[in-house]
């Protein structure tokens, strides 16, 4: 009977395989919610960064300092979580590369939506403060 028991319980299935369940639930958990939340997190000095769609009155006395993308998603992503969640984080990416360049506004060129990512381009400027 042991040996019965032991087949059932290196089985793909593992229905019959008590000690088995509890390790399953809790793996299967922790991938999924490791792959759920969105990779690109606000840095703090990035806050202060606007990003804006109409950029011809806000940008005339700015200075140009680069291009900048920001993306949010993988293959599997909606599957975890919806469409917001990912434009969120790809305003996070943009807004944190243009940081890096010491811009303070991003204008925001045609976004790129996919079912499973969306990646935006920008213009990065420097411009004084109001």
């Amino acid at each position: 009977m042991a040996s019965v028991y032991y087949y059932h319980c290196t089985s793909l299935l593992l229905r019959n395989c008590p000690t088995m369940k509890p390790l399953l639930w809790f793996f299967s958990i922790t991938l999924i919610t490791g792959c759920s939340a969105p990779s690109n997190k606000l840095m703090l000095e990035a806050k202060q960064v606007q990003v804006i769609t109409n950029n011809a009155p806000a940008v005339i006395n700015c200075n140009w300092v680069g291009e900048v993308t920001g993306s949010e998603g993988h293959w599997y992503s909606y599957l975890f979580y919806p469409n917001s969640v990912l434009v969120r984080g790809a305003v996070n990416d943009i807004k944190n590369n243009a940081s890096r360049l010491n811009a303070n506004t991003v204008v925001l060129l045609s976004p790129h939506y996919f079912k499973t990512s969306v990646t935006f381009l920008g213009t990065a400027y420097q411009c004084p403060a109001p």
